[in-house]
């Protein structure tokens, strides 16, 4: 049984598909049927039936799944330290943000952590909050950072960084910069920016029609970078999380949303076994300080 063998099997349990669990880790899909084979034969049986949606456990892989993931999670602490010897102590860490967490809040605070330990190794993926969390449970992430609607139940455990507002961000020409305040009324006469990535956006649908505001989203779009861009060219006005925004940027003006004031808070999840770490707490005491 080889270690690419398991981490192949888990990202098939995790995706449902033997697509996304190739596209996930990178490898061919051929690649990584012919290495399920090897899995099987050497378990004994099918450990996942073929559907036309995707792919299910057999009772088998069912029985099977638990020490796998033990087994991967060993190899994983195990490799860590080995790296850890062969490096001079550098130690890797794997830090999984949600697509709408901005940098300005974090950024400051993982440039004086690498400073404090030099001995350590940031690697940041951005993705969704969904798949970080299938990611950080499979071992692949040592830790997430999100604003979750629901906190994580258990195996995840759950730190909060900080609480932010939400502003109303538009070009430095646009009239909102003549006031002090923007409140949700006053942007259904303008030309709406949606982001589809918001995890407050059906909060969102539900205040506007108890206030009976009507939001034209004049355009949609999941990646924070477009609606930026489109911010900047006076294209229209969005609301997004205030440390989203470039810090001291001239392009874009904002002014925080009143009538209703709305915030979220972000918090870094892990797990009982990523929380060991003394790196990772060292981090956590750090995030949660800035």
């Amino acid at each position: 049984m080889e270690m690419q063998q398991i981490r192949y099997f888990l990202a098939v349990c995790d995706q449902g598909s033997i697509t996304h669990a190739a596209q996930l880790t990178y490898v061919s899909q051929p690649s990584l049927t012919q290495a399920i084979k090897k899995l099987e034969d050497e378990m004994g049986g099918a450990l996942f039936t073929r559907t036309r949606s995707g792919c299910e456990l057999t009772p088998l892989g069912r029985m099977v799944e638990a020490n796998l993931r033990k087994i991967y999670r060993d190899l994983q602490a195990t490799k860590a330290e080995a790296i850890r010897f062969t490096r001079l102590n550098t130690v890797p860490l794997r830090i999984g943000l949600m697509t709408t967490i901005g940098a300005q809040r974090l950024s400051p605070c993982l440039a004086w952590y690498q400073q404090e330990y030099p001995n350590i190794e940031l690697e940041l993926i951005v993705d969704s909050e969904a798949e970080l969390l299938k990611q950080l449970g499979s071992g692949l992430l040592d830790l997430v950072i999100s604003a979750p609607a629901h906190i994580p139940a258990t195996p995840y455990q759950s730190t909060l960084l900080y609480e932010e507002r939400y502003v109303v961000a538009f070009s430095p020409s646009h009239r909102f910069n003549q006031v002090q305040k923007v409140d949700l009324k006053a942007i259904q006469s303008e030309p709406y920016l949606d982001r589809l990535n918001c995890e407050l956006r059906e909060d969102l649908k539900c205040i506007c029609q108890n206030e009976e505001i009507n939001l034209y989203a004049a355009y949609r779009s999941n990646s924070e970078e477009w609606i930026l861009q489109m911010v900047k060219a006076g294209i229209g006005v969005a609301l997004m999380p205030e440390y989203t925004l470039p810090k001291q940027a001239t392009d874009i003006s904002y002014r925080y949303l009143s009538e209703p004031e709305i915030s979220r808070q972000v918090y870094a999840i892990h797990t009982h076994q990523t929380a060991a770490k003394p790196e990772l707490q060292a981090l956590l005491v750090n995030l949660s300080g800035t």
